[in-house]
């Protein structure tokens, strides 16, 4: 074959090649393209709800029955101002002050002691260990409802009610058995050598969690923070049953309270973009930490 004909058939070779890569790129690019639109669409399905609570925040009672789009006819703001002021001597800053005053405490006490107790259950060996962590995990399957009277009772003799000392208390006896459970599995993951090597270097059991522990389990720990967090804020039925003093009122038993039972006239417009207020603090928090949340669900440890 002459020098002519080679050439033509590597240009041929060549451009059946070009159109074959451009033929594949195209396709990609169109699966790529239905693929996110796919995503879009349930995306959008998903948050529908939500976008529908922000619409009616700004919408009237009877545009909010009337019309089942999120999209309101006109942006106004007194359903805001009005569902700010309440209809008690207290504004929502101060619900939402009591709020935090719960939510802060709760999860700082709850991450210090599921941290210790999982770190107890996970690195050291003791008489009865297996049966206090049998007992530990059967409390997973124990009804929160099943331990309110004898709570309730318990609080009542002590002199603790109408209080945020209740709510925040038992939290610091690692009560919340699920984040326990969690962070057990986590620093079953962790090398032992990392604890020889500390002990080695001088360290103690406390500097070992402080120092070599805690930073590995730091997704984790925001996990269980963040999980509390949310957890917390929505928390109706606790508050319900310890505080009976509206100034002492969280955010959540304020809602219920916007509800004129007596009259049957509720402001929904109001509730809503109260609720919507309420949303904020948990919607920024995971957003903020998205990251260390996913990791630290998806994950158990660190990977050898």
């Amino acid at each position: 074959m002459d020098s002519g004909s080679k050439l033509a058939t590597e240009k041929s070779f060549n451009l059946m090649t070009n159109k074959e890569y451009k033929k594949r790129h195209i396709r990609r690019r169109l699966n790529l393209i239905i693929r996110y639109i796919i995503l879009t669409f349930v995306a959008f399905i998903m948050l529908y709800p939500i976008l529908w609570l922000i619409g009616a925040s700004f919408k009237s009672n009877s545009e909010i029955f009337s019309s089942i789009g999120f999209i309101p006819k006109r942006l106004d703001f007194t359903p805001y101002v009005n569902g700010w002021k309440t209809g008690t001597e207290y504004t929502f800053a101060t619900y939402f002050l009591n709020t935090f005053k719960i939510v802060i405490p709760k999860v700082i006490v709850t991450v210090i002691s599921a941290t210790l107790t999982a770190y107890g259950f996970a690195r050291f060996k003791f008489p009865g260990r297996k049966i206090l962590f049998a007992i530990l995990i059967s409390t997973l399957f124990l009804p929160h409802v099943v331990t309110r009277i004898p709570m309730y009772l318990f609080w009542n003799k002590i002199g603790m009610l109408d209080g945020f000392v209740p709510l925040v208390a038992p939290s610091g006896f690692a009560v919340d058995t699920f984040f326990v459970f969690m962070l057990i599995q986590f620093m079953r993951s962790i090398p032992r050598e990392l604890d020889e090597a500390a002990t080695v270097d001088g360290c103690g059991p406390f500097r070992i969690l402080i120092e070599i522990i805690v930073p590995i389990l730091k997704p984790a720990i925001i996990s269980v923070a963040l999980f509390q967090f949310m957890w917390t804020m929505n928390d109706f039925m606790g508050p319900l049953i310890y505080i009976s003093t509206v100034k002492k009122y969280p955010v959540a038993i304020a809602l219920k309270m916007a509800m004129d039972t007596t009259s049957g006239a509720f402001e929904w417009n109001q509730i809503i973009a109260m609720s919507i207020i309420a949303l904020i603090p948990s919607i920024a928090l995971f957003l903020s930490a998205q990251k260390y949340f996913v990791e630290g669900i998806s994950t158990s440890g660190i990977k050898g």
